[in-house]
């Protein structure tokens, strides 16, 4: 009996031994570490899977962001400006331009640049009979030194002479001593006289708008006056009032017009 339980207690410890050596000597020639195993390779649970030859792009993957929309607050939003298109440049004047003046009105100046120079005329014996008469009264009535002797010559009513631009005085004779510098109308009448015996020009022939009207820089550009004529200028205005009159365009002082029928039409001065 003893011996029996011996040999079964050094049998049971070879089994353990043996068990033992198996556990301490595992095979690691087949075993991988968790690193180096490919995730794509691991099988799903409950089955297997093939790996994917076909390469992947890993920015394919990530999706495309929404464009962004502006926020407009209905608030702040004004008429959109109209587009003038590339062609259409900022306004600009072009002082050097003859102003073209009221075509309806004699005593403004209406000449276009391209309008040939009228000839002047100094010859007081080519005006018809009617114009040469008015003429020569005006200049009797202004060497008399008494502005009242041109009260018939400047009439009334419809057939009033212009003495003003864009406006009618109720008392001609009042108004025309009122543009004289001195009290007595002496200065206004020494203009008149200086204008009347300065040369002159024959303007719209053949129109209802004709006219002779004195002085000739009336309807002659400054700067194409020659020598002689610049001086017959400054008998008239100063330099300054030249310089005034060229930024402007043309000759705005004093000046007066007579019809073919020896109707005194106006005496002014401005623009």
């Amino acid at each position: 009996m003893a011996k029996r339980l011996t040999l079964l207690v050094l049998a049971s410890a070879l089994f353990i031994g043996s068990v033992a050596v198996v556990v301490a000597k595992p095979d690691t020639g087949n075993l991988l570490a968790l690193s180096e195993i490919k995730r794509e390779e691991l099988p799903p649970i409950g089955g297997t899977v093939t790996p994917s030859t076909d390469p992947v792009d890993p920015l394919a993957q990530i999706p495309a962001p929404e464009p962004i929309k502006p926020v407009v607050d209905p608030n702040m939003i004004g008429p959109m400006p109209e587009d003038p298109g590339p062609d259409v440049a900022p306004d600009q004047t072009d002082e050097s331009v003859t102003p073209e003046g009221d075509p309806n009105d004699p005593a403004r100046p209406h000449l276009a640049p391209t309008d040939p120079i009228p000839p002047v005329e100094y010859d007081l014996s080519k005006l018809p009979e009617a114009v040469r008469a008015t003429h020569d009264k005006i200049v009797e009535a202004a060497k008399s030194g008494k502005p009242e002797n041109l009260r018939l010559l400047i009439g009334r009513g419809p057939d009033v002479t212009e003495l003003s631009l864009g406006e009618s005085a109720d008392d001609p004779m009042k108004f025309l001593l009122s543009l004289s510098g001195d009290e007595g109308g002496q200065e206004i009448l020494a203009i008149l006289l200086e204008i009347m015996e300065s040369g002159y020009v024959h303007l719209d022939i053949g129109t209802p708008q004709e006219l002779y009207v004195w002085p000739y820089f009336f309807a002659v550009p400054l700067d194409k006056l020659d020598e002689k004529q610049r001086v017959e200028l400054f008998k008239i205005v100063t330099s300054g009032d030249v310089d005034d009159m060229k930024s402007f365009g043309s000759y705005i002082f004093y000046r007066a017009g007579i019809s073919p029928d020896g109707k005194w039409r106006f005496f002014l001065a401005g623009e």
